[in-house]
């Protein structure tokens, strides 16, 4: 088996570097660093445990803070101090933009998800502040491939140490998975790198400034003016993608995150909420990739809680799969975009199961609109008081080029998509 780092060895390192690098406040959230630094030559704690043996079952999933059926962050939050001027001026210029993107870390090396990094930090270059990003999702697989502490500095923080807004995250499979021999327990880094009571220096970013996030849990709602996102874990299998005991097909877990789904979308209608309303997940209900597959299950699980709740999401967003793909789900009258963008910057990219001529009808309910394998790449999303528009960048256009590969736009009272 290759020799990992010992966790002794990575904590002096960390403690070395903070002393050259300075600390983080408290109190107060820090998102990047005071200067733009060049992109790192390689990782300082290469990765070693490929070949080690994962725990082929799924995780407990870990209690939300406050133990609430529906936990909630809301952006004013994320900011700190400066949260409510931030929330005033995103609703006085009547939108939200924000980025998303799953599968980031890297084994091989910072070179594939700097590129999507670097092309994220292009899009805070825009002349008019209403189009300049307020936050990142991030779709899980921050770092592979055990979700280990010791991993985050390379992966994480550095690769990001140029992003100036929060980044806010579901965690992947590879983010809980464990290994055969490791005494940590499942997404203990996660945890403590995300889901932390106040922002605080992590013992994992280095000497990095970037503060840990205030997330209630592993799953929640991010309340952001103009758009809800109901995130879920979808625990650490590589397929398929599992958020509820199914019937007792996995006695491990149970049913919280189908009752906070449909709390979630139950007040959105109790609210009268007229924004965009997102589902976030790691593994996709759906994909033509030719390594992971999609998660129907799953699939039934949320349309449950929607039939439930009388309300459907404008979208569903997910990873996992390493490309970009875009269908289109026809229910109950409604066209629903489902995205899957793990392209951003895990090696290699995966290829679709074949070549397809779009758009390309899958069954009467179900369409492939879109998809490129062979780009890395991000989703810029905007919210206004009536729709929902997605874009995927490729990081190949270079700069602060604006050249979507694919849009699509949703008008949020009808659940249609725009011509």
């Amino acid at each position: 088996m290759p020799k990992r780092p010992s966790p002794a060895r990575a904590k002096t390192k960390t403690s070395r570097k903070a002393k050259h690098s300075g600390s983080a406040p408290t109190g107060n959230p820090v998102f990047a660093q005071p200067q733009p630094t060049p992109d790192p030559a390689g990782f300082k704690t290469p990765v070693t445990d490929q070949s080690d043996v994962e725990i082929a079952s799924v995780e407990a999933v870990p209690q939300p803070s406050g133990n609430a059926v529906e936990p909630v962050l809301t952006l004013q939050q994320v900011y700190g101090s400066q949260g409510a001027a931030k929330m005033q001026a995103i609703t006085a210029s009547g939108q939200i933009v924000f980025h998303c993107v799953g599968d980031t870390g890297s084994v091989i090396g910072p070179a594939t998800e700097d590129l999507v990094s670097d092309k994220l930090v292009t899009d805070f270059q825009e002349a008019n502040p209403a189009d300049v990003p307020s936050f990142l999702f991030h779709l899980g697989d921050v770092v592979y491939y055990f979700g280990e502490a010791a991993y985050y500095y390379d992966q994480f923080y550095d690769s990001f140490r140029n992003y100036p807004a929060p980044i806010i995250a579901i965690p992947g499979n590879h983010d809980g998975v464990v290994w055969s021999g490791d005494p940590a327990p499942t997404l203990q880094a996660f945890l403590r790198n995300f889901c932390t009571a106040a922002p605080a220096p992590s013992p994992d970013a280095g000497g990095l400034l970037r503060t840990t996030m205030i997330q209630p849990g592993v799953y929640f709602t991010l309340e952001a003016p103009f758009v809800r996102i109901l995130g879920v874990y979808s625990n650490v299998l590589e397929d398929p993608g599992v958020i509820s005991d199914e019937n007792g097909t996995y006695p491990t877990l149970d049913q919280r995150q189908i009752a906070f789904l449909t709390a979630a979308l139950k007040r959105v209608q109790s609210d009268k909420f007229t924004g965009a309303v997102l589902i976030a997940v790691h593994h996709p209900p759906f994909t033509g990739g030719s390594v992971h597959g999609g998660s129907p299950q799953m699939l039934a699980d949320i349309d449950s809680t929607c039939q439930a709740a009388g309300v459907w999401p404008h979208a569903v967003l997910a990873g996992h799969t390493h490309n970009y793909q875009r269908y289109t789900r026809t229910i109950n009258g409604l066209s629903i975009p489902f995205l899957v963008v793990g392209c951003g910057g895990h090696s290699p990219l995966e290829t679709m199961r074949g070549t397809y001529r779009t758009p390309y009808k899958i069954d009467d309910s179900l369409t492939l609109e879109s998809y490129d394998d062979t780009d890395y790449g991000y989703l810029r999303i905007t919210v206004t008081a009536t729709t929902l528009t997605i874009e995927f960048h490729p990081q190949h256009d270079g700069g602060a080029t604006k050249t979507p590969d694919d849009v699509v736009t949703v008008t949020l009272a009808t659940h249609q998509l725009a011509a």
